[in-house]
C-alpha cells in the first residue's frame, strides 16, 4: 500500500515529466516497429518445391530457411562452414517441424566449389523452384578469393553469377521458379569500376562493398530480360540495416567515439527475423509471379538510383506504384 501511494504521489507531483517521458517511450518504440517494416503475410505454400539458400546458417539468411520450411519446402542449406550449418539444420528442422532440410558444402570465394555445388544438386535435385542468393561478406580487409579476385565482389557478386547461370537449366525445367538476390541500400552509392574491377589501385571497404550491391541489382535486371517468356522471374533486395554476423568487419574497424554515438542507434537495428521478411516476400508472393527485375524494400518495389554515367551505374528508369496493400506493419 505504501509503495502504491507512494508511487500516486510522484506521479501526482511530477504530471508533465512523467507524461513527456510515457510519450518519448510509446514514440520510440513505434518508431523501432516502424523501421522494422512489415512482415509477409503471404499463406503460400511450398510443398514439393525445393529452395537453395546461400549462407543460410546464420542471420536472414536461417531465418529464411526456417520461414520456407514451414511452408512445406525442401530446403537446402549452402554453406561455408558445415559445423555451423548442420548446427543450423537442425535447428531450422526443430523451429518448423520439417525435416526436408539438407546442407550442402559451398565457398562462394572459390569458383570450384561453385561448380562442385551446382554439379550435386544437378544430380541429386529433380526440381529446384527458388534460389536464394543471401550470403555475403562486408567491409573486409583486402582480401583475394581463392581465383584471384577481391573478396566482395568475388563473394557477393561473382560467386553467385556463377551458381546461378549453372543451375538455370534446372531453374527453367521447374518454372514457374525464382532468383533472389539479396543486395543493399549502398548500392546506390556505388559504381562498377571496369578499369580496376579488383579495387587494386585504392581498395576502399565499403566502395568496394558497393560495387558488389550495385553488381547484384543490375544482374537481376539482367536476368529479368534474358529469361523473359522462360517463367523464370528475378527480384532484387535491400533486407535492411540488421544485427547479424555481416558486421563482424566492420564493427573493430569504427573508432571508439563513433561507436559511443552509434550504440543508441543499436536499439532500432532489426533483428534476423525483421530482415528477412523483403527476402521471404519475394520468395513467395503470389503478385509478383508477372513482375521481374524489380528492387524491393520493406516489400515494396523502389525506384532505382538516377544515375547519368550509363557506362559504370545503374540506369535511370523508375518505378512507382501504390504498394500499400502489400506492405503490412504489425
Amino acid at each position: 500500500m505504501r509503495t502504491s501511494s507512494a508511487a500516486r504521489s510522484f506521479v501526482s507531483q511530477y504530471a508533465k515529466t512523467t507524461a513527456l517521458v510515457t510519450v518519448a517511450g510509446v514514440g520510440l518504440f513505434g518508431l523501432k516497429k516502424w523501421i522494422a517494416g512489415g512482415v509477409c503475410n503471404s499463406k503460400a505454400r511450398l510443398d514439393g518445391k525445393t529452395v537453395l539458400i546461400t549462407g543460410a546458417n546464420t542471420g536472414i539468411g536461417k531465418e529464411t530457411a526456417v520461414d520456407m520450411a514451414r511452408r512445406g519446402a525442401r530446403v537446402i542449406l549452402a554453406c561455408r562452414d558445415m559445423e555451423k550449418a548442420n548446427k543450423a539444420a537442425e535447428e531450422v528442422k526443430k523451429r518448423s517441424g520439417n525435416d526436408s532440410v539438407i546442407v550442402r558444402k559451398l565457398d562462394l570465394a572459390s569458383l570450384q566449389s561453385i561448380r562442385q555445388l551446382a554439379k550435386d544438386v544437378l544430380a541429386s535435385e529433380e526440381r529446384l523452384d527458388v534460389l536464394i542468393n543471401n550470403a555475403g561478406i562486408m567491409s573486409c580487409p583486402k582480401w583475394k578469393t581463392e581465383d584471384g579476385f577481391e573478396m566482395q565482389f568475388g563473394v557477393n557478386h561473382l560467386g553467385h553469377f556463377l551458381l546461378t547461370n549453372c543451375l538455370l537449366d534446372l531453374l527453367k525445367k521447374s518454372s514457374p521458379s525464382r532468383i533472389v538476390n539479396v543486395s543493399s541500400l549502398a548500392h546506390e552509392r556505388g559504381q562498377i569500376y571496369f578499369d580496376d574491377i579488383n579495387q587494386d589501385k585504392d581498395y576502399q571497404p565499403w566502395r568496394s562493398y558497393a560495387q558488389s550491391k550495385l553488381a547484384n541489382v543490375l544482374f537481376t535486371r539482367e536476368l529479368a530480360n534474358r529469361l523473359q517468356g522462360t517463367g523464370v522471374t528475378a527480384y532484387s533486395l535491400h533486407p535492411g540495416v540488421i544485427h547479424t554476423e555481416l558486421g563482424r568487419h566492420f564493427w573493430p574497424t569504427v573508432p571508439l567515439w563513433k561507436r559511443v554515438f552509434y550504440m543508441p542507434l543499436v536499439f532500432f537495428v532489426k533483428n534476423p527475423t525483421e530482415g528477412a521478411q523483403t527476402t521471404i516476400y519475394c520468395a513467395v508472393e503470389e503478385s509478383l509471379q508477372n513482375e521481374s527485375g524489380l528492387y524491393y524494400r520493406q516489400q515494396c518495389p523502389s525506384p532505382p538510383t538516377q544515375h547519368t554515367d550509363t557506362d559504370t551505374k545503374a540506369s535511370g528508369t523508375h518505378y512507382n506504384r501504390d504498394c500499400s496493400h502489400q506492405c503490412v506493419l504489425v
